[in-house]
């Protein structure tokens, strides 16, 4: 496996990394949920589809040209 040459930048401001992020989150608030017995207003199926709308969006933004991280010349 070999990282590409900008992957601390990648790590730092990709919005893929940060919409997977957001995912692992949501993914864990909505495991915690039955724990805590309801404290949050939230439909736990809420969490599932932000979860599901943040995993799309982060395999669609690691396919799109951000700004300054960019390998292309």
């Amino acid at each position: 496996m070999k990282l590409v040459p900008n992957w601390r930048a990648v790590l730092r401001y990709a919005w893929s990394v940060r919409l997977m992020l957001l995912a692992g989150l949501l993914s864990g608030i909505e495991a915690v949920l039955p724990l805590v017995g309801g404290l949050l207003p939230i439909p736990p199926r809420t969490f599932a589809l932000l979860t599901f709308f943040a995993v799309v969006a982060a395999v669609y933004a690691r396919f799109v040209v951000q700004k300054g991280l960019s390998d292309e010349k």
